[in-house]
C-alpha cells in the first residue's frame, strides 16, 4: 500500500513538473515572436505619446559581440535630458547593458554598445529606449551570431 502511494506521488510530481516546464517553454517562445523592428534592413520607428522614436543600429546586419552604433531620433518636443537604451532579451533576465546616448543636434542622439552572445542560442533582443519625463518604447529585433 505504501509503495503504491509513493509511485502515484512520484508520477504526480513528474506530471506537474512536465506541465510547468511545458508552460515555461511556450511562454519563452511566445515572447521571442514579438519582432517589431527589422533592424537588419534599416531604421525602425514607434510612437511615444504624440511623438515618434526612431532607432537605427549600425553596422548591419546587427551582430552580437561587436561594437555597434545606436542612433535614436526623436520627433516633436525634445526632452531636457538625453534618452538612453537598455538592451536585453525577452526570453531571459540579463545583466545591465545600458547604451548612454549623447545629443548630436536636431533631436538625434548617438551612443556605442555591444549586444552580447546568449549561451542559450536565443537571438531575439530588445532595445528599450527611455526618454526621461516622456516614456519608453521597446524595439524587438533579431541578431546574428
Amino acid at each position: 500500500m505504501h509503495q503504491k502511494f509513493l509511485i502515484r506521488s512520484a508520477i504526480f510530481i513528474f506530471a506537474l513538473f512536465s506541465l510547468v516546464t511545458l508552460l515555461a517553454v511556450n511562454t519563452v517562445s511566445a515572447e521571442d515572436s514579438v519582432i517589431n523592428c527589422q533592424a537588419h534592413d534599416g531604421s525602425c520607428s514607434l510612437p511615444i505619446g504624440k511623438e515618434t522614436v526612431t532607432l537605427e543600429i549600425m553596422p548591419r546586419p546587427v551582430t552580437a559581440m561587436q561594437d555597434s552604433s545606436f542612433t535614436v531620433t526623436l520627433s516633436g518636443n525634445l526632452p531636457e535630458q538625453a534618452p538612453y537604451i537598455d538592451l536585453g532579451m525577452p526570453a531571459m533576465k540579463m545583466g545591465p547593458n545600458r547604451v548612454q546616448l549623447k545629443s548630436v543636434g536636431n533631436g538625434v542622439y548617438q551612443g556605442q554598445g555591444v549586444i552580447v552572445r546568449c549561451k542559450s542560442g536565443h537571438r531575439t533582443w530588445f532595445a528599450n529606449v527611455v526618454v526621461p519625463d516622456v516614456g519608453e518604447v521597446k524595439f524587438f529585433f533579431d541578431v546574428v551570431y
